[in-house]
């Protein structure tokens, strides 16, 4: 059914998004699909790389230690944003397409009030996207 799963990936915040791993390895294995890692870096200096070329090197190099947790092929696509954080969905949206995704999984946070003024990122990305999208809530799978 899905051929290609997208995962947005937060080197700085591999904790958090473990959740999502885990359902990516599961669904990797049943569908014997290629995952593609994605990760998004500003062109200034962060917490996880100083330049776009080291944050790419460490996407690749993440990207390979998952591959021996669900054996799956791997790949991975680096977006350099001026503004990460405003560009996050739109350069999302648009990533899935450059990589060929059929399935993106993404984690997310509990429904809140406040997401019908700022919708979530997965909501906005389910919405324009022709791919489907699973959302991940925190402490799935435990």
């Amino acid at each position: 059914m899905f051929k290609k799963i997208m995962v947005p990936v937060d080197l700085a915040h591999l904790d958090m998004i473990e959740p999502s791993l885990k359902i990516v390895a599961d669904q990797a294995k049943h569908y014997d699909a290629e995952v593609c890692y994605v990760g998004v870096t500003a062109t200034t200096p962060g917490s996880v790389a100083r330049t776009p070329e080291e944050f790419t090197q460490k996407l690749e190099a993440f990207a390979q230690e998952r591959a021996k947790v669900h054996g799956q092929p791997v790949s991975t696509h680096t977006i350099v944003s001026p503004d990460p954080i405003a560009d996050l969905d739109d350069d999302l949206i648009e990533a899935i397409d450059k990589v060929g995704a059929d399935l993106v999984v993404m984690p997310t946070h509990p429904p809140k009030h406040a997401d019908v003024i700022m919708p979530s990122h997965g909501g906005k990305v389910a919405t324009h996207t022709k791919a489907s999208v699973f959302l991940v809530r925190p402490g799935a799978g435990e």
